[in-house]
């Protein structure tokens, strides 16, 4: 018979409670990344993601106040991959339209200085409609 596990229909008394593990009572409480969130929110609030990532910290902030830390640990992964997708969102597209204006300023550059010789072309009297 297996006695590594208890049985279901087993249900301890208050003698047998066992004391809480001294590495259960030293882990810390996940975090809420509420600051975090709130300046995604009001900053950089690219496709709603900063408020999204809002509303996962304060239900991260609730059930860790609640002490239910396993759902506080999912709804703080939650609100810190939004917050990152929020923050690489409002940084990466702002670099990328800069990247293609200054490429498109450079090309009509270009393009300008080739087709000033087609405006600047100047007639040579060596042709014989000039005489």
């Amino acid at each position: 018979m297996d006695t590594s596990y208890p049985r279901e229909d087993y249900l301890p008394t208050p003698s047998h409670k066992r004391e809480p593990s001294p590495t259960a009572l030293a882990s810390p409480l996940p975090r809420d990344h509420l600051v975090w969130s709130i300046f995604n929110t009001i900053y950089m609030n690219f496709c709603c993601l900063g408020f999204v990532a809002l509303a996962f910290s304060v239900k991260a902030r609730d059930r860790k106040a609640a002490g239910d830390v396993e759902a506080a640990q999912r709804f703080s992964s939650k609100a810190r991959c939004y917050n990152a997708l929020a923050m690489t969102g409002s940084v990466v597209l702002p670099l990328l339209l800069a990247a293609l204006v200054v490429t498109g300023v450079i090309h009509l550059s270009k393009l300008a200085q080739e087709s000033a010789g087609f405006f600047t072309y100047q007639f040579s009297g060596s042709d014989d409609e000039d005489n």
